[in-house]
Formats: structure tokens, C-alpha cells, sequence
């Protein structure tokens, strides 16, 4: 490798050497080509530099960058220290801070501070560990920025608590004492707050430094703000006593603005990108003016050509609002300055995923060339990697995946959940289910069994607690099942038994954390455990593996901390401790290709930039409420503003919006909810109209929307086919030969209805936890008056019925509320106003005349065989009459029971409801037992509409002509068979049933009944 001479002797050897590099150049390789003609031809000078950058992915860029500028050959890299991560390494090289207490694990200080809180609250204000964790978490944030700034917390006196509401006084309460008692935990700990840690840290460099000067030079570059502390290292570093050997510190900043006007520098606020680097000047007592360009040779490799035009159309775009009057008088910007700039506006948040994916996918069809995304949505992100799937391309987000959306973090969360809910068939089913869980059996099989238990044993009324309540189930399911299902309920029992004796136990009595995490890591290890792999190994591998046994080791190690908890608190609590726990891909990951977080993407440029979800509350982000202190109390504290954090965003956007080639994206809905443009995007649009160059980005932007048609296009069907509307036409042999007379009536409405069920003999699942409906109500009446009129005869009527009727309906009542819901206070009342109106219509009817003698049958089956013309065997007609009554001449009056709606007298005439009339047919046909033979005359259709509602009940005739009802409804079947007996009939869906079908969205109604014409002339 062949180094150059160093423009650092050119340089004026006055200190403080302070530069800048324009954010239309790539940082890290600037910064790179200028180390490297710093270390004077020498090619172990340069390792003995130390470089001071603000993150570990800074400085992984920047070493990525000596690669580049080495062409890929071996070289001594410089000392790189992260400011903002660092490492054991970097503290003994500068050989401080050795007897500094270690800082203190972020879950250990979490869950001490969630004691304090859950000691320090009120009655009133009761919070659960995992809300109170929650706080913590966002206490530990306020511990770390207040010592980040240096401030005494003996301060909170001068916020003089009666200027605020109460519950700010309550806050401000709390913080005085946690002032008093947190550094004698600390104390007691061994432990030091991590931002109290690093600042020692950093304040060791700097007392060294200035009571010995290090012999070779100190860089601090990328820093866009300083606190305290980093000022502090900044001003230490700046003041180095310099040397003709390129000896002192030297500070390189991101993007210093030298141009703006002094009005407008002067005027800065907060939100503005150039903010936090005026501050650090301010602290370095250095003019902006004294700022010079860090000198680079000739680069050691070539650098994208910078774009000066942009950059000033930013700078205008972002100029203090105070000085926006400018732009009346703006100079005119050279149309280059949209050069290389796109801009992309979505209908949604998954196109614009798609748009980013193919934009993405296409830079790998360029050799070399790298891209990335940048956004702080992580929805977003996650999009766009799903996306980028599509085509096997795996992409790095530097954000990670939380735990607790990993497939280990998911399995503990629903094995605690399991245990808490005793059971519950949802909770269970979601466990079993997961990849995971294996329960001793071979995966495959373990997976075919679940199916088996979920559809023979779980679906339907909600089981009760506990496998007590799934063995109840098995005693109703067949033998063979019912053996396979308790050998896994026994052994689910044995493994589980340590967790479910905590869980389960007194729900008063409380445990340690400690108890709860062994307990349930022992429970889902077994769970886990296959036939030829231990629960341990397929669990905790794999990156996602790893870092969730971390959480368990942080767990029990921290878990002596914490208070004891009731059982009912831990899974939240579980939940909440994961949320600090990320998982990063270690390998497997395009190399071209990223996606990061603004702060990841400090210090870099790809050859394309895409920044994604610009819009207000994304990009720049909402400034969330501190639940520690309201903004005026952060203003009189002496904490910065939250506007700082929109001042770094707009330093991040200038720099990711002076890449070689930018991509602007946004969404104008996101989860159907209109969007607002970044501000940023508004202002850019307002220069460009200031500078006449509107009209030309939107016809440069417009031509390039031919990539929102391609991401339209990637799922669009090539071609639109109207569905037809299904016309099953089964072979004869296949076709039902026996039907009930409640089906006939579907058959006529919707026959695919019937070939669903018949044909392909398919049956709806019953759901999962199902509570107790209307149609089981009806059932409930339906039998207590069956066993009502079975146990008395026809002549006892009046009050001693109803109370008979009363007492079978509690004892039903009762067994079925054992089950399932809470129905029973909404339907008793109900069914005790049905009770007094069928005694008394029972009394009322038994006095009619001719109705002395009456014989009544309840729930009496039926079956009458009609001849096919076209086959020797026969079709048959069944039924269960709710209600036969058998009057003394012979004739027959037929009640049916409705607890919801009856049908119309009309649908009935024309045929759509033909239940009670086919089985007056039935009975003109002797086709009920105990009454056959006979051949009775049906005399009454009637309906008794049992509401439950103010009388309780109604009678009303079905039609007034029962034996024309009766032939009608018996011709028009005979009519419907013979139709069906015709190979060519199909089996059509109708695409309005006048009830409600399981089978429609089998039959995709909803596609083809759009158009209008069904396909059948109607």
C-alpha cells in the first residue's frame, strides 16, 4: 500500500485543530483518506492514532472504509473507541478507571427501581410490577439524562412543588426520596448508575490526558451535539498540545454550515440540524468562521462527486423560521440541484414497502453497488425486509427484532400464559401449536396430534378450570382418543406441577421471582424436549436462543432484588423484562444492503439512501410526554429540551439528503389514517417554489413513478377473471338420499349448501371457548319441555306444570351454566315468564272442545320413504317434531318451538319454509311411531313463539289450510327429487339465503354475487 505525503504539515500548526466535512461527502472515507496521510508514510502510525467516533456501527463504517481505501489489502487499523459504547478494551488501553465500581446491569437497575416504586405508591394508585417496571424503565431513562447533564438532584427544591398540580407534587415527592435512598443502594449494590459509570470513564481520559498529554494524536470526529461529559472530552482533546509530528487532538465535525447568514445563525433554536454543533463551538469558544475543511490528498479512493447545489437547496429548505423571509429574495438554485434526487408518495404504508423492496433489489443488479434504507418506522422495516423475501434476499436491520417476537421469546410468553389461564383451550392450543413444543413426542407427530385434540376435544363450551375440566371432556369422546388425549394431560400435569402449584395455588399468596423463573423455565424446557433433542438445546439455539437465555441469566441473577409477586402478575411482568432484549442476525445477510435507524446511519453513504416514512410524528418523531416531568419542570430542572432530539433528526436528514442518490418516500395513509408531510418535505417544497424549480422536480419526480406501477404490478393478476358461481354437478351415486325436513328447506334456498355438507360431508368447527348462544337456549326449552310433558300426562295441567316445568328448567339451567357464561341471569327470567304461559296455555287449551282425550308427543322422530323414478332405492324424508298432539277423532295438530323468529305465513305458502308442512305430510302418511298406521289428518300447523318476553310466549297458525299446506309442501319435494335425480343439476349457491349458511365463503359468494347477475337469470 502506498501512502502520500500528509497535508497535516501544510496545516497551520496553531491549534485547536478543528475541522468540518460537508455532509455532501462521505464521511467515514474522507475521514479515512485523511487519517491515512496522517500517519506520514508510515504504516504503523496510523495504528497508533486514536479515533473517538459516536457509535460501534461509526466504527464499523470507518473500518470499512480503511478496507475501501486499502483496495482490500491487510492494514494496521487506529484505535477506534466508541463514545457512546464503550468497551473494556478502550479502559484498559488508556490504562483508567481500573477501580471504578462496575455499572450496574440495566435489568438488575430496572427491577430494583420498579421496589422503589411499588413501595413509594398509594392505595390509590395501585400499579401492577409489570406497570410499575414500565415506569422504571422510564425513571432509569430520567436517572441517565439528568446525570448525563451533571445536574444535583437536590435542584428538585427550587421546582417548588405548589406551582404544579397535585400529581406532579406526588412526582416530585417521590424523586426527593428516591435522591435520598438510590445511592445507598448503590452503595450496597457495588454498583454505579451506568451514566454516572461513563462519565468517570470519560473524565478518566480527560485527567490523564491532561495531566500527561498522549504521545500520538487524538481524533474526535462525527460528534453533531455534546453533553457535558463529551464536552468536556471534546475541549480536553481540542486543547492537546500540537507538533511538526502531527502530535495533539484534532476534532472533525459533521456538517458544520459555514454559510449561513449570522442573522439566522444567531437566531438558532433548538430544532435546528446546525444546533447541537453551535453548542459545541459555543463550549469550545471557536468562531464557525475558524473552521476549516479537513484536508484530504488526492483520494486514496475515488469519492462521489459532491453536491453542492443540494446541499444549499437543504440548507435553504431548513433555514431558522425567523429568517424564511429569505426566500423572496432567494438566489436562484441551479436545477443540478435535484440531480439525483426521487421522491415517491404512497397510498400506503405497504406500498411504499413494496416501492423501497424493488428499489432495494434493483441496486443488486449493479455490481458493487451498496444501498440502504433509513427510517425510524419499524413497521416499515419490517415491511420491506418481508418484502425483499420475495426474491431470497436477506437484509440486515440494525434495529434487530425484539425478543419477544422471536420464536423463543413467543414460546415463554404463551407457556407462562398457559399455566396463568389454568389451561384455558386457546391459551393451550397456542402453546401447542407453537414450533417449539413437542411434549417428548416427534415433532411431526406431536403436530398431528394437536390437530386431533384441537377438533375432538377443545372446540365447543369453554371446558372447566383446569386438564380436570379436559378429562370431563374425554369421557364424551371416543375410546381411542380419549386413551391418547390422557397420556398427554398426565404427562402435561407431572412436568407442569412445580409452575401450576405457583400459578395455581392461593391467588393470594406471593412467591419470588426467582421460584417463578425456575419453575418456568423447567416447564418450557420439557415442553420443548423431542423425541431426539433435549428441551435445553431446542430452545436456547440459534441467535434468538441465545439472547433470550440471556434474559434468564439476567433474570435470576436480578431476581433477588425484587419483592414477592402473586402469581397473576408474573406473565405481564415476563413481558415487560423482555422488552429490552433485541436480536440481530450475526450472518446470512446481503452484504450490499441495510436497513437503519437515523442514528445507525450517521457518518454514512451507500450509493443509494432511500429515507423512508417522511412523515410528521415519524420523521422528525412526536415528542413523547416524560411521565417524570412536565416541560416547564424540565425547563427550570435544567434538562434540555425535547426539541433537541428534532434538531439531531434534521442533522441526520441533511446528511442522508446529500447522498449520492436519495429517495424520498412517504405514505399518505397509514393504517387507513390520513398523514402529514415532515415538515422537512414542506419546506422543501417551499424553496423549490421560491427558486422556480418547482415545476421541474415535479415532472423529474413524476417520470419516475413507473416504479409505483411495478410495485402495484408485483401482486396484481395478470388478467381479471369473473368468478362464476359454483355449479356442483356430483355423480347420482354421491348424491344425498336422505334428508330432514329443516334441510329441505335449505335445499330449496341453497343446495351447496347441502352438497357441502353431504357431498363433501364438510362441518363447520365449533369455536373455540364458546359461550352458551341463543340456539343453545332453544335447545334448553326444547328439553325441559319434553321432559315436562313426558313425566304428565296430557289431563294434569295448571299451576302444579308450571312448577314442574320450572324445576326440570333449573335442574338443566344448572348443568349447563357449569360449563359455560353467565347466561343465566339474562335467561331464567326469561324462562319462568315461558313456564306461566305454557301452563297456562296448556289449561286454556285442554278446556276447547274436542280436546278432551288429546294424546301429545314431544320430540317425536320421524321418517317417511318417497319412490325415485330414476332408482330403485328410495329417498327419505326425517324429522323431530317438537310436538304432535293426537286429538280423539284422529286428527293431528303439530306444534313447532320458537325461541327466535318464526317464518312468515308467506315464505311458507310459496314454499321457502316447508318444515311444519312436511311433517303434516308425515303425519297424513303415518310415517311418526306410536301414531303411524293410522292415517291422521293433519288439522293445525301452529307455532309457539316462546320469546320469554311480557306474556312470555304466543301461539300463531303456520297457514290456515293444513292438508293444502301438507300437499303442496309433499308434491314440490317429490318435484325437488326428481329435479336432483338429473345428473345435469347442479347443486348451485344461492347468493342471498334468506338464513344463515356455514358454507359460504366455500362457495366465495361474495366475489361472484357482486356483479349482480348470478349466473341463474336472477
Amino acid at each position: 500500500m502506498m501512502f502520500v505525503e500528509s497535508p497535516f504539515l501544510r496545516v497551520s500548526l496553531q491549534g485547536p485543530f478543528i475541522f468540518t466535512i460537508a455532509p455532501d461527502l462521505p464521511f467515514v472515507d474522507v475521514l479515512a483518506a485523511g487519517l491515512i496521510a496522517m500517519s506520514h508514510g508510515e504504516a504503523f502510525r496510523l495504528a497508533r492514532l486514536t479515533v473517538f467516533l459516536p457509535s460501534r456501527r461509526a466504527c464499523l463504517a470507518l473500518r470499512e472504509a480503511f478496507l475501501r481505501a486499502a483496495f482490500g489489502q491487510a492494514m494496521l487499523l487506529p484505535r477506534l473507541v466508541p463514545v457512546g459504547g464503550i468497551n473494556e478494551e478502550a479502559i484498559l488501553f488508556a490504562n483508567i478507571a481500573r477501580d471504578l465500581s462496575p455499572a450496574m446491569p440495566p435489568l438488575r437497575r430496572q427491577l430494583l427501581l420498579t421496589r422503589l416504586i411499588l413501595g413509594g405508591q398509594g392505595a390509590a394508585t395501585a400499579l401492577s410490577p409489570a406497570q410499575a417496571a414500565q415506569l422504571a424503565a422510564a425513571l432509569a431513562q430520567f436517572l441517565d439524562e439528568v446525570q448525563t447533564e451533571r445536574l444535583a438532584f437536590d435542584q428538585l427544591a427550587t421546582l417548588v412543588p405548589a406551582d404544579y398540580a397535585s400529581h406532579w407534587q406526588v412526582t416530585l415527592h417521590f424523586l426527593a426520596l428516591l435522591t435520598q435512598v438510590w445511592p445507598s443502594i448503590l452503595e450496597a449494590e457495588r454498583y454505579m448508575d451506568p451514566a454516572v459509570w461513563h462519565d468517570q470513564v470519560m473524565q478518566g481520559f480527560v485527567t490523564a490526558w491532561r495531566r500527561q498529554p498522549p504521545s500520538d494524536p487524538v481524533i474526535i470526529a462525527g460528534l453533531a451535539h455534546a453533553n457535558p461529559v463529551l464536552t468536556d472530552l471534546v475541549t480536553t482533546v481540542a486543547s492537546l498540545p500540537g507538533g511538526a509530528e502531527g502530535r495533539g487532538g484534532y476534532i472533525v465535525l459533521p456538517g458544520l454550515d459555514r454559510t449561513l447568514d449570522d442573522e439566522s445563525w444567531n437566531t438558532l433554536n433548538d430544532t435546528h440540524p446546525q444546533a447541537g454543533l453551535k453548542t459545541l463551538l459555543t463550549a469550545l469558544n471557536i468562531d464557525r468562521r475558524d473552521v476549516t475543511d479537513w484536508p484530504v490528498p488526492q483520494p486514496l479512493v475515488p469519492l462521489p462527486r459532491p453536491h453542492c447545489d443540494r446541499l444549499r437547496l437543504v440548507t435553504e429548505a431548513l433555514r431558522p423560521a425567523a429568517s424564511t423571509d429569505r426566500w423572496q429574495a432567494l438566489v436562484p438554485l441551479s436545477p443540478q440541484a435535484l440531480s439525483g434526487i426521487d421522491y415517491f408518495e404512497c397510498s400506503s404504508l405497504q406500498e411504499e414497502a413494496k416501492v423501497i423492496a424493488l428499489l432495494l433489489r434493483e441496486v443488486l443488479e449493479h455490481e458493487g453497488q451498496t444501498a440502504a434504507l433509513v427510517t425510524p418506522d419499524r413497521i416499515l422495516a419490517r415491511r420491506v425486509a418481508a418484502e425483499l423475501e420475495r426474491w431470497d434476499v436477506l437484509v440486515d436491520d440494525s434495529a434487530g427484532v425484539p425478543l419477544a417476537q422471536t420464536s423463543p421469546g413467543v414460546f415463554l410468553r404463551l407457556t407462562a400464559a398457559l399455566i396463568a389461564t389454568a389451561f384455558a383451550p386457546l391459551p393451550l392450543l397456542e402453546t401447542l401449536k407453537h414450533p417449539l413444543a413437542a411434549a417428548a413426542h416427534a415433532p411431526g407427530n406431536f403436530r398431528r396430534l394437536v390437530r386431533r385434540l384441537e377438533i375432538e376435544v377443545l372446540r365447543g363450551l369453554q371446558p372447566a378450570t383446569g386438564l380436570t375440566g379436559l378429562r370431563a371432556i374425554l369421557e364424551q369422546a371416543n375410546p381411542t382418543t380419549s386413551s391418547t388425549m390422557c397420556t398427554l394431560f398426565d404427562w402435561l400435569e407431572v412436568v407442569s406441577s412445580p409452575f401450576t402449584a405457583l400459578m395455581q395455588g392461593d391467588s393470594d399468596e406471593k412467591h419470588s421471582l426467582i421460584a417463578f423463573v425456575k419453575a418456568h423455565i423447567a416447564f418450557s424446557e420439557a415442553l420443548a424436549t423431542s423425541t431426539d433433542q433435549p428441551g435445553s438445546d431446542r430452545l436456547w439455539q440459534c441467535e434468538a436462543g441465545v439472547v433470550a437465555a440471556e434474559l434468564v441469566a439476567d433474570l435470576l441473577e436480578a431476581a433477588d432484588v425484587f419483592p414477592r409477586l402473586l402469581p397473576r402478575f408474573y406473565p405481564a411482568l415476563l413481558e415487560t423484562c423482555m422488552e429490552n432484549y433485541t436480536v440481530r442476525p450475526s450472518s446470512g445477510c446481503h452484504p450490499r444492503l441495510s436497513i437503519w435507524g437515523p442514528l445507525e446511519a450517521r457518518l454514512q453513504h451507500p450509493d443509494l439512501l432511500i429515507l423512508g416514512e417522511l412523515n410528521e410524528g415519524t420523521w422528525p418523531p412526536a415528542l413523547d410526554a416524560d411521565p417524570w416531568m412536565s416541560y416547564p419542570m424540565r425547563a427550570r430542572f435544567g434538562l434540555p429540551p425535547p426539541e433537541r432530539r428534532i434538531g439531531l433528526s434534521a442533522h441526520d436528514f441533511v446528511h442522508a439528503f446529500c447522498a449520492p442518490r436519495v429517495i424520498l418516500t412517504r405514505s399518505r395513509r397509514v393504517e387507513g389514517t390520513p398523514t402529514v408531510p415532515s415538515r422537512w418535505l414542506l419546506r422543501l417544497d417551499a424553496v423549490l417554489r421560491a427558486a422556480g424549480l418547482h415545476e421541474m422536480a415535479a415532472s423529474s419526480w413524476k417520470s419516475a413513478q413507473s416504479w409505483l406501477r411495478w410495485a402495484r404490478g408485483l401482486d396484481w393478476p395478470r388478467a381479471f377473471v369473473t368468478p362464476a358461481r359454483p355449479m356442483p354437478r356430483p355423480p347420482l351415486s354421491a348424491r344425498p338420499k336422505q334428508l330432514s325436513v329443516t334441510e329441505i328447506g335449505i335445499w330449496i334456498q341453497d343446495p351447496y349448501a347441502i352438497y357441502a355438507k353431504h357431498v363433501l360431508r364438510l362441518r363447520a368447527l365449533l369455536p373455540l371457548n364458546a359461550s352458551l348462544d341463543a340456539a343453545d337456549y332453544g335447545t334448553l326449552v326444547h328439553k325441559a319441555l319434553e321432559l315436562c310433558l313426558k313425566r304428565w300426562p296430557a289431563t294434569r295441567v295448571g299451576p302444579p306444570l308450571e312448577e314442574e316445568l320450572l324445576a326440570i328448567g333449573r335442574e338443566l339451567f344448572d348443568t349447563a351454566m357449569t360449563r359455560a357464561g353467565v347466561q343465566q341471569a339474562f335467561w331464567w327470567p326469561r324462562f319462568r315468564r315461558i313456564a306461566h304461559w305454557v301452563a297456562l296455555r296448556e289449561q286454556v287449551r285442554r278446556q276447547q272442545k274436542g280436546m278432551q282425550g288429546v294424546q301429545v308427543f314431544p320430540e317425536i322422530n320421524g321418517r317417511l320413504a318417497l319412490t325415485r323414478s330414476k332408482w330403485s332405492a328410495q329417498f327419505f324424508l326425517t324429522a323431530k317434531a317438537d310436538r304432535i298432539e293426537l286429538l280423539p277423532d284422529n286428527r293431528a295438530v303439530i306444534i313447532d318451538y320458537k325461541t327466535g323468529s318464526i317464518p312468515s305465513q308467506r315464505k311458507i305458502a310459496i314454499g321457502y319454509e316447508p318444515q311444519l308442512p312436511l311433517e303434516a305430510a308425515m303425519v297424513s302418511a303415518g310415517a311418526f311411531p306410536g301414531i303411524s298406521g293410522r292415517r291422521n289428518q293433519p288439522v293445525k300447523l301452529l307455532y309457539w313463539h316462546l320469546t320469554g318476553m311480557n306474556g312470555g310466549g304466543e301461539e300463531r297458525p303456520a297457514g290456515n289450510d293444513a292438508s293444502a299446506l301438507a300437499a303442496q309442501a309433499i308434491t314440490g319435494l317429490q318435484a325437488l327429487v326428481t329435479l336432483f335425480e338429473d345428473r345435469n343439476t347442479p347443486y348451485a349457491a344461492c347468493p342471498h339465503p334468506s338464513r344463515y349458511s356455514h358454507y359460504q365463503h366455500l362457495a366465495r359468494t361474495k366475489e361472484w354475487a357482486a356483479g349482480g347477475d348470478d349466473g341463474m337469470g336472477q
